[in-house]
């Protein structure tokens, strides 16, 4: 899980992303950044809404794609 933050383009403080409606303007008039689950770690620097969008989900989709793709290695007993 992630942590989506935004704040105005002339603003200096962070706060968490409540949803694409529940902001007053567009998109495009603030910075986002993508922080991790503990926001100990930044995912994303300062971007545009589209890119901190993108990211995530490529860090989603490879996260539950991480060890489907390979097939377990079965051990027979030959006796």
């Amino acid at each position: 899980i992630m942590v989506l933050q935004y704040k105005e383009k002339k603003s200096s403080n962070w706060k968490d992303y409540p949803g694409k409606k529940k902001i007053k303007d567009n998109p495009e008039d603030y910075d986002f950044r993508l922080l991790s689950h503990d926001k100990s770690k930044v995912l994303v620097e300062k971007t545009t809404y589209e890119k901190a969008f993108k990211r995530m989900r490529q860090i989603e989709f490879f996260k539950n794609k991480k060890g489907q793709g390979r097939s377990p290695i079965e051990i027979f007993d030959l006796e």
